[in-house]
């Protein structure tokens, strides 16, 4: 007989950011067999399976013990780790005896475990899945020895089939009671496995989030809101039952700019803007509401009052701000503290300024490096933290600062993430790539690098920008000019994942490009497009191979060449045809760097690498006839080894073992 299972944990609004995380947790749970489906609102966990087995079958089990001593054999005395393993685990109906493993002989007894109610089962394990989920912060209620969950527990729905699954949790016991929307529904809603969706909605409890989030996405989406996929998420996860409304604003507020409107929608109000055409502001906004309409217009009207004070104090920050020049403020940075070791802004944008103009960056681009951080003194940026950069660039085209000088500022934060573009032009690529690169470069040097999954001070979305600004900007800078030693590394890390995970290349090809060399990013992926490219040809990999087993044999032979190829040693004509075809395709390639010419020209010398290896013998027993052969391997290997090293590419055909 097989039932379905329902648990519901029933609390005060849960943070939004916390539930995915919560989610993915309690989708983990193992339900004996059943595949658990979870969802969420903001005020309720769920968990839900079907066809769970009413009973667990019986089975036998052997639970191994201590090693008997050497010699040892059933009715010798036993010593007293042996007693102490059969009094715990031993029955009256338990056979004991020794039992042979891959690691040598165990004592061991055989268990008859009977089949048990899956209900009693889940009654004990129930409470521990709930508080056992992890949570950023927890909180107490009921004292502080009680149960810790992320918010009070008041209600909770625990059926396995028609039955109610009994347990307790901070004095809530489990029942078939839930609970509809705070407002609008009832506070009192028995339930079944089969009913307990359509029960909520009748609530006007939306439980599927996905729904939730098409439901915004479509309304909000017709008013002609511009949809912010961040705050849709939001919004999915702080409603239940999710209307929209557009609201108004005085037009003279779009005097304003247009990246403060939004900042202030989104960030005080979780309002999306709406747009009049792309990239123009409306005085309009579309608000997301947690209850079925606003007939009567009061929430509409709430909203605007409140979105009206906000955007008054907007323009009070604009204003005020613009009374100082940014040049002006970079001294007030001196009381700014970029790290209690690490001294002030105003030195971070001293080094700035310095690395700026270490990189070759124009006079503009250097006097954006000073004033970059010049922002974080205004009070529009102390209200709008996420609006740090972008100011400065407004506030330095307000006050007349040169385009390439306020565009710069604007940008030098980016990219925020894999997904953002890099800053639009080269001066904010240089600010960018030296902000990230000091960061890097501070935090290292008094030890702050990130260990295991702690990042705090992000330095690896750091070193990932340093290397999606260096590789999409095409800049011609070395990576040992920008660090050494652990930085170094840590960032080459980087550079595997961005290729990699990011842009999906092999990682044998990204291993096979690095091994030969990673001067700049731009040349990495210059040679990578190259490989990927020319790899589906059907000389490369059989090629690749050649070489895998060329750097083989040089590797066993540990050889070092102390003269060039002395072609009077030959004494095979597969020698004189893989000398003459790598002359040829040397003289044919000449200083070209056109990787994908220069990679097709290398697989066409797969017939006569072919032909060396089926018809020449390296080791031979002459040592001068070998040291030339290995010789004419090693100048074939390094020559071609360049553009990436092709014994890292993972073939079909293993390679042969000399």
């Amino acid at each position: 007989m097989s039932l379905d299972f329902l648990l519901e944990i029933g609390s005060e609004e849960i943070p939004h950011w916390m539930i995915p995380s919560a989610l993915e947790q309690l989708a983990k749970m193992n339900l004996f067999g059943a595949r658990p489906i979870v969802d969420a609102t903001p005020r309720r966990l769920v968990v839900r399976a079907f066809e769970l087995p009413s009973r667990t079958v019986e089975e036998e089990v052997i639970v191994l013990g201590p090693a008997p001593p050497p010699g040892y054999s059933i009715g010798d005395v036993r010593d007293k780790a042996t007693e102490g393993f059969l009094k715990k685990n031993k029955g009256p109906d338990d056979e004991s005896f020794i039992h042979r493993t891959d690691k040598g002989d165990r004592w061991a007894v055989k268990k008859k475990r009977t089949g048990r109610s899956t209900r009693e089962i889940l009654a004990e394990t129930l409470p521990q899945i709930v508080l056992g989920i992890q949570w950023p912060k927890t909180m107490y209620w009921t004292g502080k020895q009680g149960p810790r969950f992320i918010r009070p527990i008041r209600w909770i729905v625990a059926l396995l089939g028609e039955h109610v699954i009994p347990f307790e949790i901070a004095g809530v016991k489990s029942g078939n009671i839930t609970r509809g929307h705070r407002i609008l529904g009832s506070a009192s809603i028995p339930v079944t496995t089969l009913n307990y969706e359509s029960e909520l909605r009748s609530n006007f409890v939306i439980l599927s989030a996905d729904e939730r989030r098409r439901t915004i996405e479509t309304e909000a989406g017709a008013l002609n809101a511009k949809l912010d996929l961040e705050l849709l998420e939001t919004l999915t996860y702080i409603t239940e039952y999710p209307g929209v409304i557009k609201g108004d604003f005085d037009a003279a507020y779009l005097d304003l700019p247009a990246e403060v409107l939004t900042m202030v929608m989104r960030h005080h109000q979780k309002y999306f803007s709406v747009e009049q055409a792309p990239g123009v502001l409306a005085n309009h906004f579309v608000a997301v509401m947690n209850t079925s309409g606003d007939p009567d217009g009061l929430v509409k009207k709430g909203n605007e009052r409140v979105l009206k004070a906000r955007f008054n104090d907007a323009r009070f920050f604009w204003t005020a701000d613009l009374h100082r020049a940014l040049i002006d403020r970079v001294g007030d940075l001196e009381r700014v503290t970029f790290h209690a070791k690490l001294g002030s802004y105003y030195f971070k944008s001293e080094r700035l300024k310095a690395m700026v103009e270490r990189l070759g960056g124009s006079l503009n681009a250097q006097h954006a490096a000073w004033l970059s951080k010049a922002d974080l003194t205004t009070e529009m940026v102390k209200e709008f933290t996420d609006l740090q950069g972008v100011m400065g660039g407004l506030y330095a085209k307000a006050q007349g600062e040169p385009e390439e000088v306020w565009r710069a500022i604007y940008d030098h934060y980016k990219p925020l993430s894999m997904e953002d573009s890099i800053p639009a032009t080269r001066e904010g690529q240089l600010v960018a790539l030296a902000d990230k690169l000091d960061t890097l470069q501070q935090c290292f040097r008094i030890g702050l690098a990130p260990t295991g999954s702690k990042d705090p001070f992000a330095l690896r979305r750091a070193a990932q920008g340093v290397v999606k600004i260096l590789a999409v900007g095409q800049m011609p800078i070395r990576l040992d000019e920008l660090a050494s030693g652990e930085l170094l590394e840590f960032i080459l890390d980087r550079v595997r994942f961005y290729f990699r995970d990011y842009l999906t290349f092999g990682y044998d090809e990204v291993n096979a490009v690095l091994a030969a060399g990673y001067s700049t990013v731009a040349d990495v992926q210059s040679r990578l497009v190259a490989l990927s490219r020319v790899r589906s040809t059907p000389d490369f990999e059989p090629l690749a191979a050649s070489f895998k087993r060329m750097r083989n044999i040089l590797r066993q032979a540990e050889f070092v060449p102390a003269q060039g190829i002395d072609a009077t040693l030959f004494d095979h004509d597969a020698e004189h045809e893989l000398l003459r075809t790598l002359a040829s395709v040397r003289a044919k390639l000449g200083p070209t760097k056109d990787y994908v010419a220069r990679l097709e020209a290398i697989a066409s010398l797969r017939p006569a690498v072919d032909q060396f290896f089926d018809k020449v013998l390296v080791n031979s027993n002459d040592e001068a006839v070998r040291a030339n052969r290995l010789t004419l391997l090693h100048t074939l290997f390094t020559e071609f080894s360049t553009i990436a090293d092709f014994s890292e590419i993972v073939t079909s055909n293993q390679p042969v073992s000399v």
